[in-house]
């Protein structure tokens, strides 16, 4: 993907993206995402983004409280697999920023990595990608030589990502010209394009 498709990933996510899964599998990091600003919504799903990362993947993760990160506790260090539920809104998405990254040396007292790479060291990623993600609580770091971002239905390219965030913007002015006090959705309610300045 090019440099405005990772801008565009990350505006569909930080409005109301919610961080919702971690899964690791050998050489593969999957980040899920809900509440993502892509395609139409439907009653019966979410909407959703899934981030892989593969080939020299890592995942770092820095916090305060040990409790923050306890999801990284059930890590199967022998068969390299993890597959937990969490919840974090997520503040701010970058992608291949080292000037972020030293921020999160500032401001977390400790990190956890876990990477395939025997002499991985966050402090010289080597990586042709890498993800930064903050939370309230804490701040994710994943990278690796491949990345591919999915929705339920496909894997998503530069044209197929801006024609599903096209879609959720039609929706969202739609439904702010039909607006139903009975039925609303805190996506399109809280969105910040809905306040405008003076």
């Amino acid at each position: 993907m090019n440099v405005r498709s990772l801008k565009l990933i990350r505006d569909v996510i930080i409005n109301s993206g919610k961080l919702v899964s971690v899964e690791i599998s050998q050489d593969s990091i999957y980040l899920e995402f809900n509440d993502v600003e892509l395609g139409v919504p439907k009653e019966t799903e979410d909407f959703t983004l899934t981030v892989r990362f593969a080939d020299d993947s890592f995942i770092t993760v820095f916090y305060d409280n040990i409790w923050d990160i306890e999801f990284l506790a059930k890590y199967d260090f022998k068969s390299k697999l993890l597959s937990e539920e969490v919840l974090y809104d997520i503040e701010d998405i970058k992608f291949v920023d080292f000037e972020y990254l030293n921020n999160f040396f500032h401001d977390f007292k400790k990190e956890k990595t876990i990477s395939v790479v025997d002499d991985f060291d966050i402090h010289n990623i080597r990586n042709d990608f890498f993800m930064l993600i903050r939370t309230k609580e804490i701040a994710i770091v994943v990278g690796g030589n491949q990345m591919d971002f999915f929705t339920r239905e496909e894997r998503l390219d530069d044209a197929s990502l801006r024609e599903l965030s096209n879609q959720w913007m039609l929706y969202f002015l739609k439904y702010h010209q039909k607006r139903n006090l009975i039925i609303k959705d805190p996506m399109c309610e809280n969105h910040p394009l809905r306040y405008t300045k003076k």
